[in-house]
């Protein structure tokens, strides 16, 4: 079987390409933010002395770790509405499913972080006589995102890749428009070949930054 690759035809679509990789970092950014705040909040309830707090947090945390992204996709997007009674769009459930994967993964990490935060800060904050809101707000939440910023940065690139999964619910994004054009050419090992490559071009120098920022806050902690 005689088969010719032609993997300059790659250009000819390339700014579409480039379109569907705006859309995934688009949704990629967005829900790392969100994510991120709301990981910051369920780290504080996991670290709450009331089990009332902790363990539904808990069970947040297990569960949206401990199952597939895609599924916690599917049953938003298929079953969150006929539970509802209405239809949510499907930019809405692919936010809302990356948001809380990337809460789950993050609070983790900021759980971590708030423990290695000195009693001394908290005894000083009880001194100064700050409220729980603004204690968390501008003395732990500072120094525990400090703390987190590469296991953090490590978060974002895992929700990039797994980002690949929205495609399957009909968003526009870099894998859903590879796909489509591999299908309508005829050419799935050129036009795949170059969204791995996409991707690959993004998720590495980005993980060389995060190793490189570990080694930095290894030694500024150690």
């Amino acid at each position: 079987m005689n088969m010719s690759f032609e993997f300059l035809r790659v250009f000819s679509y390339w700014d579409v390409l480039l379109n569907g990789l705006g859309i995934t970092l688009l949704f990629t950014i967005g829900a790392a933010i969100v994510g991120t705040l709301l990981g910051f909040v369920i780290s504080l309830m996991r670290v709450a002395p009331s089990r009332f707090i902790k363990w539904p947090a808990r069970l947040y945390v297990e569960f949206f770790r401990g199952t597939p992204m895609l599924i916690q996709l599917f049953w938003i997007f298929f079953c969150l509405p006929l539970i509802l009674g209405q239809d949510i769009p499907p930019y809405v459930s692919v936010m809302l499913s990356m948001v809380l994967f990337m809460a789950a993964i993050t609070s983790e990490t900021f759980r971590g972080s708030l423990k290695s935060i000195s009693g001394e800060q908290h005894d000083a904050c009880v001194a100064l006589g700050l409220n729980f809101r603004v204690k968390a707000i501008n003395v732990i939440f500072p120094q525990a995102l400090l703390r987190s910023i590469p296991p953090l940065m490590s978060n974002v690139v895992s929700l990039f890749k797994e980002s690949a999964l929205i495609s399957s619910v009909g968003i526009a994004d870099l894998m859903f428009v590879s796909s489509n054009i591999s299908s309508s050419t005829g050419r799935p090992v050129e036009f795949l070949t170059a969204a791995a490559v996409i991707y690959f071009v993004v998720a590495f120098p980005a993980t060389r930054l995060v190793d490189l920022i570990e080694k930095r806050f290894l030694i500024r902690f150690a």
